[in-house]
């Protein structure tokens, strides 16, 4: 396995917001409490579980900026009221670096 470098910064990166699968982000109860008046603009339901919706590949609430130099910055709009899950990954861990390896190419820009 290919070991990408560590980002300097959470906001060059955002593998962990990129996915295809309509269920990627679980959203519980006080997540959805938390998430207050942004609930229904970024999560909804499937079946009866909610989710994060995902757009574009992407977790809604990610915004993505590219600079005049074209860099791509990676920021969540509800991050203070994100979902637990995306509170308990640390980056640099095992799992950030696997996110990191496995959707390399999913996301506009490159990997740094």
């Amino acid at each position: 396995m290919k070991i990408t470098p560590e980002p300097t910064d959470c906001l060059r990166c955002g593998a962990c917001c990129f996915s295809q699968l309509p269920t990627y982000v679980r959203v519980t109860g006080d997540d959805w409490v938390r998430l207050a008046g942004a609930a229904e603009r970024v999560a909804h339901f499937i079946g009866h579980r909610a989710y994060m919706r995902m757009s574009d590949g992407h977790c809604a609430a990610l915004a993505v900026r590219v600079d005049d130099a074209g860099a791509a910055e990676y920021f969540c709009s509800v991050y203070a009221q994100r979902p637990q899950v995306c509170r308990d990954l640390a980056r640099g861990s095992p799992q950030c670096q696997a996110e990191r390896e496995q959707k390399s190419d999913r996301r506009p820009g490159t990997m740094r």
